[in-house]
């Protein structure tokens, strides 16, 4: 029998929830009608619901418990750190220990040329401070005038008015006023979606050129910034063709534009290398780092600045900052999960072993009559669903129903994969082992073995 900590009734939880609780990213009334599920517990990849269920987490919490659940020594770090220095601020020409080390340990770790960090308490408030630094910094390099940040539809990067801003899904776009003024978009490097007739090599060129068109537009002297995920990950796990990101780097080094890689999902081995930078030749000035950096222990994350950046912004008094930059719990828990990282050679297990055997796993999902493509980078993945293969046609049902459906199927089966539209996404911790990978496959493909036999009986197999 599994063991349930003690808690009330399942029913009383999800009422109390109901009640008090407004969770992100959720219609309020429709979550109360059905009842949210109540995690009590979790070990490895695998969570534990009120019930006693036990599900295997397949997008490793929200795409960050890349060490798994259950390490006891981030715990003794974090309650060691609490009692000696539980809190203090980095403001005032104050700094403290933790955030001393993690900051070497980031420079280590990173790009060579990426080797000052400045800390935020996740993804969301980096990418704000980005848009800041970027904008400083040319103000400080004598060309005020470049101001606008570039970025691509389709794109997450946060959900603050500065980073929903930067990101560019119209959803979010559509509530609070936003975007923000001078960030403008290009389109997304989706061949799957929007490639028509082109092959994917094609496809890619003509969509980083679209940033060169963009910033032929706007004017180069106008321009800070282009920034985007290696990997768009809420996007849908979006993998750009090979041609994308060599064309996009030639751009930004030809006309004097920062590149910003968002690495908040695809950093700390999520792709098979320390960073996506790694797995797709970029040479980003600035990188956004979050989520794996703690494992999602403790609320963590920063911009790292290259070493041109970091010195001209050195000659000015930055007015930015946070109360829980570099906080030393977070800190010390962070650099603990990056200790753990490299001495059981996690990255290279991904590379080297437990990548490679998902990848031979998941692409045969492809051959399923419900799924369009395959597509995986690393420890992180996606299914397109369709009614016609060869057409890569979407349904005409109103996008996201049948990955909606497909996405029930996958919680009554156990696996906790997401949908995003019509895409069925994964990103599980870092930690799974080959047997957790074939009960993973196992559940997706009787949840889209089931999704499928609904789909066709209610009559949803019809192209849009």
């Amino acid at each position: 029998m599994n063991k349930i900590t003690n808690h009330l009734p399942t029913e009383e939880l999800q009422a109390i929830d109901a009640a008090h609780h407004m969770h992100p990213f959720t219609a309020g009334g429709q979550l109360a009608l059905r009842g949210a599920r109540v995690i009590t517990a979790a070990k490895g990849v695998t969570l534990t619901d009120s019930e006693g269920t036990e599900i295997l987490d397949g997008m490793a919490g929200l795409w960050c418990v890349n060490i798994g659940y259950g390490r006891e020594e981030l715990a003794d770090v974090a309650a060691r750190q609490m009692r000696e220095l539980p809190y203090y601020n980095t403001f005032f020409m104050t700094t403290h220990v933790p955030a001393i080390a993690l900051s070497q340990k980031l420079a280590e770790l990173a790009p060579d040329n990426l080797n000052q960090v400045f800390f935020a308490a996740g993804g969301s408030e980096a990418n704000d401070t980005n848009i800041r630094l970027v904008r400083t910094y040319w103000t400080e390099k004598g060309k005020p005038s470049k101001q606008v940040i570039i970025s691509r539809h389709n794109a997450y990067h946060g959900s603050s008015v500065g980073s929903a801003s930067l990101g560019g899904m119209s959803a979010m776009h559509a509530q609070g006023g936003l975007p923000i003024p001078g960030i403008e978009y290009i389109d997304q490097p989706h061949w799957y979606a929007e490639g028509g007739e082109m092959n994917p090599q094609e496809f890619g060129l003509e969509r980083a050129r679209q940033l060169e068109a963009k910033i032929a537009e706007l004017g180069e002297e106008n321009v800070a910034a282009f920034i985007a995920e290696p990997v768009q990950g809420a996007g849908g796990v979006i993998i750009p063709p090979e041609s994308y990101w060599p064309e996009i780097q030639r751009i930004c080094d030809a006309h004097e534009i920062l590149l910003i890689a968002d690495e908040v999902i695809t950093g700390f081995g999520r792709t098979g290398n320390w960073f996506g930078s790694e797995t797709f030749a970029i040479r980003p000035d600035i990188m956004t780092i979050a989520k794996g950096l703690s494992s999602g222990y403790a609320p963590i994350g920063g911009s790292m600045v290259s070493d041109e950046v970091a010195e001209v912004m050195a000659g000015c008094e930055f007015n930015h900052g946070y109360t829980y930059s570099g906080h030393p719990v977070a800190a010390a828990v962070a650099l603990e999960n990056l200790r753990i990282m490299q001495e059981e050679k996690l990255v290279e297990k991904v590379q080297d072993v437990t990548a490679p055997y998902l990848k031979q796993k998941w692409e045969a999902l492809g051959d399923h009559p419900f799924v369009g493509e395959a597509r995986i980078s690393g420890m992180m993945a996606s299914l397109a669903l369709t009614p016609d293969k060869g057409a890569r046609a979407p349904f005409a049902a109103p996008s996201g129903t049948l990955g909606y459906m497909c996405r029930d199927r996958c919680f009554a089966n156990k696996l906790i994969m997401r949908h995003v539209g019509d895409r069925m996404v994964i990103a599980p911790p870092l930690v799974i082992t080959k047997s957790e990978i074939d009960t993973l496959i196992e559940r997706a493909t009787r949840s889209l073995d089931e999704a499928y036999a609904q789909a066709v009986a209610d009559g949803l197999m019809v192209a849009g």
